[in-house]
């Protein structure tokens, strides 16, 4: 682990460590919160000041997901993330699968295309940004076929291979890590839950299969973190001694937290996904009734209608056994 880009905390961790501040040299991700949460509020006040309506619970529900991205890598959590296990995977499911799903539903997108001034620099924002839904790269980037292939790279391909040791070495090999975690969880979490205008739009089974395979997939991996007899990261083995850490007995932690805190933001996009499911069931179905009601359905016009020629046919056939 290269420490020179690093304060390292030399107490013992306990939660009042890890809400102190201590922000690191580059803190880049904490500056990239706030420049997310100026921005969005920016054009969120501009919608609200001309009159037009832009959801509340949106803006909460992103703007909370800045605040959880600033706390996770710019208090004292970010310093032991540095030289223990179990806080570096606190870090990375933090950043994967609970900011994601929140910036998300906060639909920047949406914003974006609403609250941009068509001219002057405005304009150049918005070709920019119908460029990215349009383009190829943004629908490869967004595709299943790529999105969950990343997603699960930074969890087996990431331990298992051994490529997290060589990148943890490198002077910005954990920052650099940090923002692969962010961005792998986005891409994965956009086709999911975005609904801003996509390149590509999957369907909700496709959806379900894609987070109930993430799932199970998870879960393995969180156990078999858990039983590991030995370490699977050298760039954890050697915790500074004043904190007092079992390298072997937080790696077991970062499995149980894998196993358990991993579960819990999967799942409840899980139920969210049905419940849209539903919802949009529910709205079609009705929307068809008010249709049938007021236009007549064509199917059910074109039933009755062979029914009757059946009955007429029946009504002119001469009874059996008349000559």
């Amino acid at each position: 682990m290269n420490e020179d880009w690093a304060i390292i905390p030399d107490a013992p961790p306990d939660i009042g460590e890890f809400l102190a501040l201590n922000l690191q040299p580059l803190p880049v991700i904490p500056v990239i919160g706030v420049v997310l949460a100026g921005l969005y509020l920016l054009g969120a006040v501009r919608l609200w000041s001309t009159g037009r309506r832009w959801s509340i619970g949106r803006a909460v529900i992103f703007l909370l997901g800045c605040v959880v991205m600033v706390l996770v890598t710019g208090l004292g959590v970010e310093g032991y993330g540095y030289v223990m296990f179990s806080v570096f995977m606190f870090q990375q499911l933090t950043l994967m699968m609970l900011i994601p799903p929140l910036l998300v539903l906060g639909s920047p997108g949406t914003l974006l295309l609403r609250a941009t001034p068509h001219l002057g620099w405005g304009r150049v924002a918005l070709r920019l940004a119908l460029w990215g839904l349009r383009s190829r790269v943004g629908r490869w980037l967004l595709h299943p076929a790529f999105a969950v292939p990343l997603f699960l790279f930074f969890f087996y391909g990431l331990y298992l291979a051994g490529l997290a040791d060589p990148i943890l070495a490198l002077p910005l090999g954990h920052l650099g890590l940090e923002l692969g975690f962010l961005a792998a969880g986005v891409l994965f979490t956009i086709p999911i839950l975005s609904s801003d205008p996509l390149p590509i739009r999957m369907s909700y089974p496709a959806r379900i299969i894609d987070l109930a395979a993430e799932v199970a997939l998870h879960a393995f991996f969180g156990v078999f973190i858990m039983v590991s007899p030995s370490l699977i990261l050298d760039s954890f083995a050697s915790p500074p001694l004043s904190l007092g850490i079992d390298p072997l007995a937080d790696q077991g932690v970062a499995g149980g937290l894998a196993w358990s805190y991993g579960e819990g933001p999967t799942v409840l996009m899980l139920l969210y996904i049905l419940h849209r499911w539903f919802r949009d069931d529910t709205s079609k179905a009705a929307a068809a009734d008010r249709r049938a009601a007021r236009e007549g359905d064509p199917d059910l016009d074109a039933y009755n209608e062979y029914l009757t020629q059946l009955r007429q046919r029946d009504q002119q056939r001469p009874p059996s056994g008349t000559p």
